[in-house]
């Protein structure tokens, strides 16, 4: 396959027909799997013969989604799981020990802070945010301890742009890895890895599946560090089912369309809301006022589905265009081909301190919209109505 096209690998790649031959992707559900015999069973257990043996670390339907999101990202291996919290997880407690150290942008989606804050500082593992855009402060955070760089590029909500290989650079002098979140673009944009990172991690609930029906998480990478990831799902069982990584698979195959007309939908929108009375500033990676702009054209294919907005009024005013809205679903989840609409300082990010959000530069003004594949015509009239004062 290493001469395919990307838009061949979303469609081949993982490909494994069973004696049956069939055309579409077969889904294994079925948590075991029968051995020959005693010396086959225990083989497989110690992984001197490969093959499957227990759905929680081994089934042949995710070992396909594994392999196509692998192929799509340029990674030697991927890690699927149940969520994109879980990869995150599976990653940081895989690759990571009492006593390490992260350095992480300041932007990164709130469950995310909560995650390294709340959960992995109860193990010893310590957290370092910095503002996503410094690359001087990614180096003045570095301690003897530091082993993970984590960024989110472009950021949820604000749609910040990191420099994948500044920051690559800066992780790597430190003996550390970097890792992505490659969720608002996915593979089909934007290739993190092309540019210097070590992992990938993904909400495969989004735009990998881009219809908004299942959950899934996955980490790609070196083998080395996905091995590690590998080891602790297959102790911990962060495990994504049969049935939800063959929705994924058939989701990669119209991924780079979808978000094609998605980003082209996003860049209408984005330049009309500028134009707005009452809109005080937009966030759009493809804006030239988006203040990486040119980074943005450089590590990415598009702009992207993610548009964000700050109204003048503040939580009033942002609360009367979310419920003045008949098209757009009023809803957290983004990457579906229906547009989303959510106010991330009482929802995606309500948990996280007044102090955090206000270092993220999320303000009550701020909304955020994952645009979909409906006429732009009606998503303009469907925020108009919210936004006349």
């Amino acid at each position: 396959m290493d001469d395919w096209h990307p838009d061949t690998l979303a469609i081949r790649a993982g490909t494994h027909r069973s004696q049956f031959g069939e055309h579409g992707e077969a889904m294994y559900l079925t948590s075991s799997f029968v051995f020959e015999s005693a010396a086959q069973a225990a083989a497989r257990f110690s992984g001197t013969e490969e093959g499957n043996v227990y759905a929680r670390f081994s089934n042949p339907t995710v070992t396909a989604m594994q392999e196509r999101l692998a192929a799509l990202e340029g990674a030697e291996a991927c890690v699927a799981t149940a969520s994109g919290m879980s990869a995150i997880l599976s990653l940081a407690m895989g690759t990571m020990q009492a006593g390490d150290h992260v350095v992480a942008s300041n932007g990164l989606f709130g469950a995310t802070q909560q995650l390294f804050t709340n959960i992995l500082g109860k193990f010893g593992i310590e957290t370092s945010f910095v503002p996503a855009t410094d690359l001087a402060a990614y180096r003045a955070a570095v301690r003897p301890s530091t082993r993970l760089f984590f960024i989110e590029t472009p950021s949820n909500p604000l749609t910040e742009v990191v420099d994948i290989a500044g920051v690559a650079a800066i992780a790597h002098e430190a003996g550390a890895i970097l890792a992505v979140d490659n969720c608002f673009c996915s593979p089909a944009l934007q290739r993190p890895l092309d540019l210097g990172a070590d992992v990938v991690v993904h909400s495969a609930t989004k735009y990998l599946d881009g219809q908004g029906r299942v959950l899934g998480g996955a980490v790609a990478g070196a083998k080395v560090v996905t091995d590690k990831v590998f080891q602790f799902l297959r102790t911990a069982g962060p495990t994504l089912s049969p049935f939800n990584a063959w929705v994924i698979l058939k989701g990669l195959e119209t991924l780079r369309i979808r978000m094609e007309a998605q980003s082209a939908n996003a860049l209408a929108l984005a330049s009309w809301l500028e134009t707005q009375p009452g809109v005080a500033r937009v966030f759009y990676p493809g804006l030239p006022s988006h203040p990486q702009h040119e980074l943005a054209m450089r590590q990415q294919k598009t702009g992207g589905a993610i548009v964000s907005f700050e109204v003048e009024g503040g939580r009033d005013a942002a609360w009367r265009v979310v419920d003045a809205t008949r098209v757009i679903s009023i809803t957290a989840n983004l990457g579906d081909t229906k547009t989303t609409i959510t106010h991330p300082a009482t929802t995606t990010h309500g948990r996280i301190s007044p102090e955090a959000r206000a270092a993220s530069g999320i303000s009550d003004g701020l909304l955020r919209i994952a645009v979909g594949l409906e006429s732009v015509d009606d998503l303009k009239a469907d925020l108009a109505r919210g936004l006349v004062r």
